[in-house]
């Protein structure tokens, strides 16, 4: 029992007020169950709010903590809990990624080790690519190709600008690869790029300029995505998409997934055996190699060679691999 001896204090009036046990409530290891959580799709990222779609109903959210700083990208499956009415003001949040079917990286450069997954669950890449203005670069063509293989994705190669020069020459390169080609220009009837976008998911790359949101605002009526022009002087488009977005076309047709420019394409997370693998035909021949064979020009006794000689494989094709193969092997070595 405290007392009070002229104005002092005892030490029993501080009983009761010492520092609060820590962990007063245990903490469980058991996770929260987010199986039953509604999906939806990431269509865009912009700081730090992911823009989804569930259902037909637009959303806005956050990400939770436990999915880590770069755990989401632009076509992820999620899953939402919170306020999912859509409504103005309002904010979801984004508590599980799903497993993705496949995965577009690049790295910032061929020396940089930190791969940058740009889109997830596409089908197929298209390759936007102008013929002119600016020109066309075969060794970007050739380093998304190898992108698109080591991800699994169907490559196609739209050429634009078909107004300002001649399409056979690029035609001519890159159909011994079986790889679609179509070519348009303005006001162009794009009946033949919807059918090979239908029920699709198509992910649009390309350097600025190069007419991707052109093409875009053609495929999609009324969706308004700003386009630039060519800089006479440097011959560079200027950006005028900021951030991956992934639009679905009219009619339910599928979706494409337009990327701002582009003006490098490291492939440093890309090994050579992905490449030979996007190739079955040539797959099948190299198991005769030599071991350690690169499958370069320079490799000595490479079955593909012996293949030529044979007329088992077509030269042409041959050659559109090695310039594929050579656009990685060119990569600086890393470190």
């Amino acid at each position: 029992m405290s007392r009070r001896l002229s104005g002092a204090v005892t030490e029993d009036d501080h009983t009761g007020f010492g520092r609060p046990p820590r962990r007063t409530r245990p903490r469980t290891k058991d996770r929260p169950d987010y199986s039953d959580a509604p999906q939806a799709i990431v269509t865009t990222i912009d700081r730090g709010r992911y823009r989804c779609l569930l259902a037909d109903v637009p959303l806005t959210a956050t990400k939770a903590r436990a999915l880590g700083r770069k755990g989401v990208i632009v076509g992820d499956r999620v899953g939402v809990v919170g306020d999912l009415s859509g409504g103005e003001g309002t904010l979801a949040r984004i508590v599980e990624v799903l497993p993705r079917r496949t995965v577009l990286r690049r790295t910032a450069d061929d020396t940089d080790p930190f791969e940058r997954p740009i889109v997830a669950n596409a089908d197929q890449l298209v390759i936007v690519t102008a013929l002119a203005d600016p020109p066309p670069r075969t060794g970007m063509i050739d380093r998304i190709l190898v992108a698109a293989y080591d991800a699994g994705l169907d490559p196609v190669l739209c050429l634009t600008k078909e107004d300002l020069a001649p399409a056979d020459e690029l035609v001519a390169a890159y159909a011994p690869l079986d790889v679609p080609i179509v070519t348009v220009r303005p006001g162009a009837d794009l009946t033949e790029l919807r059918e090979l976008l239908q029920d699709r998911t198509s992910v649009l790359i390309g350097h600025s300029g190069v007419g991707k949101s052109t093409l875009v605002n053609a495929l999609i009526p009324g969706i308004g995505r700003a386009t630039g022009e060519v800089n006479e002087v440097t011959g560079r488009g200027r950006h005028t998409s900021t951030s991956a977005i992934a639009l679905e076309l009219p009619a339910h047709a599928g979706w494409v997934i337009d990327t701002p420019g582009v003006r490098s394409f490291g492939l440093s997370h890309v090994t050579r055996d992905s490449i030979v693998a996007a190739f079955g035909d040539l797959a099948e021949l190299t198991a005769e190699c030599p071991r350690g064979c690169t499958h370069g020009t320079d490799a000595p006794e490479c079955a593909l060679d012996v293949a030529v000689a044979d007329g088992r494989l077509a030269p042409e094709r041959l050659e559109s691999f090695r310039r594929m193969e050579g656009a990685w092997a060119d990569r600086p070595a890393s470190g």
